[in-house]
């Protein structure tokens, strides 16, 4: 076990949140000098003292490990990765507590975790009394756990001579073996520049729709993110604005299929784009949903007329599909059909390789075409199957991969719905799965007493810490945080 390299890893990432930190702390001392309030004046201070913390942790961890430029191994790769999301998540929680009005260690933990997954559950119940420097930092902390705080590691510190494809293979769902031979620096440098446009085009046009430059700039994030974290109480819904709402809908979806695409689109490869099945399905169920959520909405007499049902559908079908979150209207209130529909696509979620959550449309793909051949199988042993994704014929890993994330996936959720009954036993079924669901499968608003219209406060701490941990595992797609917990990992050889 190499943990000099480990530490090392460990300390840029710290420095680089701190970084990010003193950026928000730039704009915090502006605010207090353009407006001297208590309030500018405490985030000022939480920022500044946060981003020292960051930054003084992050060399102590990296010095010792100055000279160390060996490979990360896997083993290495999946301890950097498990361990890095709980550290930024411990240090970015520090604004939270230490601006004013403040959070407890157990709230600002959660939103810390929330914002870094791009979950979007909140335990604020009035977000606009916090000061806008808290609310920037917010947004940036799911900006940065959108494209992955590693992939960013691995484009802008490269040169520390660590090796990275581990990196990236196990902190996120990008299949990196369809980059080919590219360089592993030159395609994390290729999806940050990706992630760059969609986000400055998606705050240009958010600007042009009558949002101030502060809110353009948080909603462009939290959009391209797909996390839903808003500066204002009522999310989308506080400007009633349908040009606004088709705007983050149509980037919602552009960041919820695969960014290998853009490379693709990037580097001509036409033949990669037209053998794409998973991004072609998710556009079709999309298109299922929101028709049949809108017909739904119009007979059940909720709206008014087809087309208000209509907007109404499409916003909250691709807000939920991509796991963003934002909220144009309280759809707890809706029918029981739209409601089913509407959890069916936020558990699936969006495409691999893209920002959103869920369990990935790839994987219901695959174990589609897996139950049809093993029913067909059944009753014709011997016939042969070529079951193919993409274009390409998976290895039987693969399959196996998916088979124990979605086993592992009713599992958790078993296990975790039980648990949280345990811990908050005066909430009801639909509101315990809705906890879980929301926080594992990092969609962010859940249903009844965890709706759109409300909030994760009220819960008690251990519960708190419990969603926290859902959120981080979901975020790693299980794997890189339970294998913490295997002790054979921290053997040596």
């Amino acid at each position: 076990m190499n943990y000099r390299i480990i530490a090392k890893t460990l300390g840029a990432l710290a420095v680089i949140l701190g970084l990010a930190l003193v950026a928000c702390w730039g704009y915090a001392w502006f605010q207090w000098k353009l407006d001297p309030t208590p309030g500018n004046e405490s985030a000022s201070r939480a920022m500044a003292l946060s981003s020292a913390i960051a930054i003084g942790f992050g060399f102590l961890l990296f010095l010792p490990g100055i000279r160390c430029s060996q490979e990360v191994l896997r083993r290495e790769a999946m301890i950097i990765v498990g361990l890095s999301w709980i550290q930024i998540s411990l240090l970015g929680m520090l604004p939270y507590m230490l601006c004013e009005p403040g959070l407890g260690f157990f709230d600002a933990f959660f939103e810390s975790v929330s914002g870094f997954t791009t979950t979007g559950s909140t335990i604020m119940s009035d977000i606009e009394s916090f000061p806008l420097a808290i609310l920037l930092w917010r947004s940036v902390s799911q900006w940065l756990g959108g494209i992955g705080i590693l992939v960013v590691f691995v484009a802008v510190l490269s040169f520390l001579g660590v090796g990275s494809r581990s990196l990236v293979q196990q902190e996120s769902s990008i299949n990196i073996s369809d980059a080919g031979a590219a360089r592993i620096r030159d395609l994390a440098f290729t999806l940050l520049k990706v992630y760059l446009s969609l986000t400055a085009i998606c705050t240009l046009g958010l600007s042009a729709l009558g949002m101030s430059v502060f809110e353009s700039l948080c909603h462009a994030m939290c959009t391209i993110a797909t996390g839903g974290f808003s500066p204002k109480n009522a999310s989308i819904g506080h400007y009633d604005n349908i040009w606004i709402e088709l705007w983050v809908a149509l980037f919602m979806f552009l960041s919820s299929i695969g960014f290998m695409l853009y490379v693709f689109a990037l580097n001509r490869n036409w033949k990669r784009l037209k053998a794409e099945e998973e991004a072609r399905y998710y556009f079709i169920l999309l298109v299922i949903a929101i028709l049949a959520i809108a017909l739904d909405l119009m007979f059940a007499s909720t709206h008014f007329g087809f087309r208000r049902a209509l907007h109404d559908g499409f916003f909250n079908v691709v807000s939920l599909a991509s796991t963003t979150g934002f909220g144009n209207s309280d759809y707890a209130s809706w029918p029981l059909f739209s409601k089913m529909l509407l959890m069916l696509v936020m558990l699936i979620g969006g495409c691999a390789g893209s920002t959103a959550g869920g369990v990935k449309m790839n994987r219901v793909i695959l174990f589609v075409k897996t139950a049809r051949r093993e029913l067909i199988q059944s009753f014709r042993p011997n016939q042969v199957f070529r079951t193919r994704l993409n274009g390409v014929a998976p290895d039987e890993r693969v399959f196996a991969t998916t088979s124990f994330f979605i086993a592992m996936g009713f599992v958790m959720t078993g296990a975790s719905c039980v648990l949280v009954s345990l811990l908050e036993p005066q909430l009801n079924m639909i509101s315990t799965i809705g906890c879980v669901f929301a926080t594992l499968f990092n969609i962010g608003p859940g249903f009844d007493a965890v709706g759109p219209a409300e909030n994760f406060g009220f819960l008690n701490p251990p519960t708190k810490i419990v969603l926290s941990f859902l959120m981080i595992l979901g975020r790693l797609e299980f794997f890189a945080l339970l294998v913490l917990f295997v002790p054979s990992l921290w053997k040596k050889y």
